[in-house]
């Protein structure tokens, strides 16, 4: 065997030994299932056709979307109109889905033909209320308020599979790259009034309350600060005081004798029911609330009869008595 021959050989065996470890290279990288798109993505290949959707999810889960074959025009439409595509594609997020179904019961409601008739302003808030920062698996969520990227807070209610807010998560753990989708069959609505707003619109419950406020001086301060968490006596529990001072009403008592009242009712920050616990709780007033949750919420002698009234600028919880500093 010549020289040149046995080099020859030896440089085909090198070659073939390259070639076939690069081969083995390959295929390691090579996935072994098909990779989801972001959630833009996934959001248009479920509405094209859920066989495209590549995420990789349980085949039950795959044959629920097969099934019901939700659609996402309406939302895809929304989210090119105020320009927040980019935000869910390059963000981990998760998003709370509506169908096109429920938006068309939305534009409904509005008496609207769809989302030509809506602004980006209008729009964008309510889209943003339907995004969680992170990725947060049905599995993660527990009852509660979750606060969104729109800066207002979800209810999580799973005493009867998952509802946030009033809708029905009917498909959950919908993977993307970049988070993950719930398909939910309502379209959330933030709230749009602020906290003095918010006690006017139960007119008459807290009228006495709103002219106290307005009376102190007190009304710009809760209408355009906070968040603050306001526990709000009914016109009952003022008539009920009323009648202990022996006093006819918000005209016989002075700002100066109002005022410290009015604050001892105001806590500063989001405080949501699932928030209390037992102990106290400081005031705008200077004084501390006891917190009792024995049997129901009791804030010092004071019952919460409805809690967690949401407004763009805190949370009302509804008391039967004026609490007393």
């Amino acid at each position: 065997m010549t020289n040149s021959f046995k080099y020859a050989t030896m440089l085909l065996v090198l070659v073939t030994f390259l070639l076939s470890s690069c081969d083995k290279k390959n295929d390691d990288i090579i996935p072994s299932s098909p990779q989801p798109g972001d959630i833009s993505v996934a959001l248009q290949q479920i509405t094209d056709n859920p066989d495209t959707y590549m995420g990789n999810v349980s085949e039950l889960k795959k044959q629920s979307l097969k099934d019901k074959k939700p659609k996402f025009k309406s939302l895809i439409k929304a989210l090119v109109k105020t320009k927040l595509v980019s935000t869910v594609a390059k963000n981990e997020l998760t998003v709370f889905a509506p169908t096109d179904e429920a938006f068309q019961n939305l534009f409904d409601a509005l008496g609207v033909n769809g989302i030509d008739d809506l602004t980006a302003e209008q729009l964008k808030p309510i889209l943003l209320y339907h995004l969680v920062p992170g990725k947060v698996m049905s599995s993660d969520l527990s009852n509660g308020y979750v606060q969104t990227v729109n800066g207002d807070y979800i209810h999580v209610d799973l005493s009867d599979g998952v509802m946030i807010n009033n809708a029905n998560v009917q498909i959950a753990d919908v993977h993307a790259a970049n988070g993950v989708i719930h398909i939910i069959d309502k379209v959330l609505l933030p709230p749009t009034m602020n906290l003095v707003e918010k006690a006017i619109s139960f007119n008459p419950e807290f009228s006495i309350l709103v002219d106290a406020v307005v009376k102190a001086g007190l009304d710009s301060t809760l209408a355009n600060g906070g968040p603050f968490t306001i526990f709000a006596p009914t016109n009952a529990a003022f008539e009920d005081l009323f009648s202990q001072l022996g006093v006819n009403g918000i005209d016989d008592l002075t700002a100066e004798q109002l005022t410290p009242i009015l604050l001892y009712h105001v806590v500063n920050g989001s405080v949501f029911s699932t928030d209390l616990a037992n102990g106290i709780v400081p005031t705008l007033n200077g004084s501390d609330l006891q917190v009792d949750l024995t049997n129901g919420v009791m804030i010092n002698d004071a019952e919460v009869v409805q809690p967690d009234v949401q407004a763009t600028n805190g949370v009302i919880h509804v008391i039967n008595k004026v609490l007393i500093p």
